[in-house]
């Protein structure tokens, strides 16, 4: 993988650093920073790394759009999808480009935080970042003192999440990335003006999560909220379909939609509920397609959302999204970067794995046990490399024997009395 981003180096020593940077972000260390990178690495001192970060002349762009490519090559379908989400870091001072008190789903609170916002690719084969944004608060974007320290570019201004997230989709659709459907959570769904009706002047469809008081048309002419028209509809009108594979099996909820007919608007629209079978929780949906699609089509679609959410957990636990400390806006980006390298490495070796048979009592390689292994056999070689494909195979047989237990949990669980009454 290395070997197609090294034109976008302009001196080979960055080059080389910069794949020795990847090398510690994969190393396991407990934390991840250029100190602790260079001590993996064998430098003597963290200025080399802090220089790739800050000062080295390399394209962090051009590196984004060959891992892009790399990604598509390895994981592409037809039937792609590209998932939209922020994530927050918490930070202490001031002076990191972009932080401010700011609600961030991380903490689940008004924190100090820096929030950023994410493009993965989504297949069956697997997912991974394949494009970021950082977002600068108008509190930022209008301090030209603080815009300077932080060298953020002058042509940078206030751009919403919702924004930056459209100009990230409209990035890889015309790089000739096909994809066919857009997802992402309320955030997203609630910006017509913003994200919406710009995707669907593409043709774009999407399943965009929205809140519970989003205004659908009414029995009458007038709009009502979309929790008060799911509350109305009849038994019959909810179908049990699956929302895609759980780590404990299918994940089953209840799905129901309305055909909408947005005035001036042509396509397909609907507003698409999903009710959880043993609490009734019911999520809502925007949707659109230029053509008709299935039911089942807008569920699989809106079950793979959750694919960002474990994108984050990984590149955060394995690859140190969350874990720069740097305060410059080219130092952000180069790092984010080189860990979105990182996490795709992972990804891809990950579906490779998982497309070779394995023994039947094993679970396939996970992106874990990836890192683990390549950290031990190829960063770190060990003295007996027979016992770390041992426990490489009991943490996997371990594995495999609790998914089994889950699935036989579940499957001998009674269905409950209300859902038994909603099953037609």
């Amino acid at each position: 993988m290395f070997v197609r981003i090294g034109r976008r180096f302009v001196r080979v020593e960055s080059r080389r650093r910069a794949g020795r940077f990847v090398q510690g972000l994969l190393s396991g260390l407990a934390r991840v920073n250029c100190w602790t990178i260079a001590e993996q690495v064998g430098d003597r001192t963290p200025d080399g790394m802090q220089n790739l970060l800050s000062r080295a002349t390399w394209d962090a762009d051009g590196v984004r759009d060959d891992l892009r490519e790399v990604v598509v090559e390895h994981l592409g379908v037809e039937d792609a999808m590209l998932v939209i989400d922020e994530t927050g870091d918490l930070k202490k001072g001031v002076e990191s480009v972009g932080v401010q008190r700011q609600y961030t789903g991380t903490a689940g609170r008004i924190e100090n935080s820096q929030m950023s916002v994410f493009l993965v690719y989504s297949t069956p084969a697997g997912h991974t970042f394949i494009d970021r944004e950082l977002y600068l608060p108008e509190s930022w974007a209008e301090d030209q003192a603080r815009r300077d320290r932080a060298g953020v570019p002058a042509q940078t201004l206030f751009t919403t999440k919702s924004r930056l997230a459209l100009a990230m989709i409209a990035r890889a659709l015309e790089a000739g990335v096909r994809v066919g459907w857009v997802t992402g959570d309320e955030a997203y769904g609630k910006d017509a003006a913003g994200l919406r009706d710009p995707l669907e002047a593409r043709e774009q469809a999407y399943v965009l999560a929205v809140a519970c008081d989003h205004r659908v048309p009414g029995p009458g002419e007038e709009s009502v909220r979309a929790d008060e028209r799911a509350a109305a509809l009849p038994k019959r009108a909810w179908q049990k379909l699956s929302a895609g594979a759980g780590a404990k099996g299918r994940r089953y909820y209840l799905w129901a939609r309305l055909r909408l007919h947005p005035a001036g608007k042509t396509g397909y629209h609907w507003i698409l509920m999903r009710r959880n079978r043993r609490t009734g929780e019911t999520a809502f949906y925007r949707c659109y397609s230029p053509r008709r699609v299935a039911l089942a089509d807008l569920a699989r679609v809106a079950g793979r959302r959750w694919t960002i959410e474990e994108t984050f957990q990984t590149g955060k636990e394995l690859t140190g999204l969350d874990e720069h400390q740097v305060r410059t806006w080219t130092s952000w980006y180069r790092w984010t970067t080189l860990v979105m390298f990182a996490h795709a490495f992972l990804a891809i070796a990950a579906a490779q794995a998982r497309s070779t048979p394995s023994a039947e009592d094993l679970i396939p390689l996970t992106r874990n046990e990836i890192r683990h292994l390549y950290a031990q056999l190829i960063l770190q070689p060990a003295r007996k490399i027979i016992d770390i494909l041992a426990w490489s195979a009991w943490r996997r047989r371990h594995q495999h024997r609790s998914r089994q237990s889950h699935y036989q949990q579940r499957h001998q669980q009674p269905a409950p009395d209300h859902e038994l009454q909603l099953e037609y």
